[in-house]
């Protein structure tokens, strides 16, 4: 079963994406969804992708809480600057050293970043272990690394490390 179904929840999701995309039950539309059901994780397997081992699942979800809380203040926090309420605002860009090693860790945390109104993963030193980051609304360097370490880098590192 294994060898059809190297990763079966990526294949249910393909599967699942493709009949909700198509809107149709018909006989064509079941059968371009399993035809991709079966074949992108064969292609995944082509790549040897390292499996993802997550560690703390309930950790996710407290992280995706956080997410969420801090995408709406910060849509709020950029609403304000562009409708010129906030005049007073310095940006710029600064380094946040990391602990994070696991490269899947990192991609969660630079969407993290990037999905943030007002912030921008620019660049990842990983001989360093340094993160670039562009602020809009940069007040307090040491406030955005701790924000950084302490509300998302924990979690990842006890989510994937």
């Amino acid at each position: 079963m294994r060898a059809l179904l190297p990763h079966p929840l990526l294949s249910l999701g393909l599967f699942c994406a493709s009949v909700l995309l198509s809107s149709s039950l018909a006989p064509p539309s079941l059968a371009l969804g399993l035809l991709m059901a079966l074949a992108a994780p064969q292609v995944m397997r082509a790549m040897r992708i390292d499996p993802i081992r997550v560690r703390a699942p309930g950790a996710i979800l407290k992280l995706a809480g956080r997410v969420v809380v801090d995408v709406i203040r910060s849509n709020i926090a950029v609403a304000q600057i562009l409708a010129g309420r906030r005049a007073d605002r310095v940006s710029g860009f600064i380094h946040i050293p990391l602990d994070l090693k696991d490269r899947y860790a990192l991609a969660v945390l630079a969407i993290i970043i990037t999905s943030t109104p007002g912030t921008l993963w620019v660049e990842y030193d990983r001989a360093r272990g340094r993160l670039l980051m562009h602020v809009l609304d940069l007040v307090d360097e040491e406030t955005w690394v701790r924000t950084i370490k302490d509300r998302y880098e924990s979690l990842l590192m006890e989510i994937f490390e």
